[in-house]
């Protein structure tokens, strides 16, 4: 699944409150971010033995939200469900989401605060990926 199919997947999952949108102050760019990425490939890499990719990283966040693994294997939309509550949280950070709390099963919600804007593929990995080492810093 690529970024993109990511983002358009939690924007199509996560319910808007009605409120007013407030916008994140994301205008400025990350400083040291390529070192940043590296040590936080650096970490994973001592961790797994290997950098995930792209869906990896945002499979072990949805993991690690969620708290608990199954006693069965995740199935192909709990793997979905658990890449969004990535995605999710991760875009948190930003103020595009915000915590909603969790269903029956414990698994975490959001509500979109804004709509994530439209960009292109190498625009959105920056994003995401300045959040992620912000979530392992």
């Amino acid at each position: 699944m690529c970024i993109s199919l990511v983002i358009l997947v939690v924007k199509s999952k996560c319910g808007t409150p009605e409120m007013d949108r407030p916008k994140p102050d994301n205008n400025t760019l990350m400083e040291n971010f390529e070192q940043k990425w590296l040590h936080t490939e650096t970490l994973l890499r001592e961790r797994f033995d290997k950098v995930p990719d792209m869906e990896g990283i945002l499979f072990l966040i949805g993991v690690n939200e969620l708290g608990s693994l199954p006693r069965k294997k995740f199935s192909k939309e709990q793997k979905q469900d658990l890449m969004h509550i990535a995605v999710c949280t991760l875009l948190c950070q930003l103020g595009y989401y915000a915590p909603a709390g969790r269903d029956d099963d414990g698994w975490p919600h959001f509500h979109e605060l804004m709509a994530v804007p439209v960009t292109g593929m190498g625009e959105q990995e920056r994003m995401l990926k300045e959040c992620i080492v912000r979530y392992f810093e």
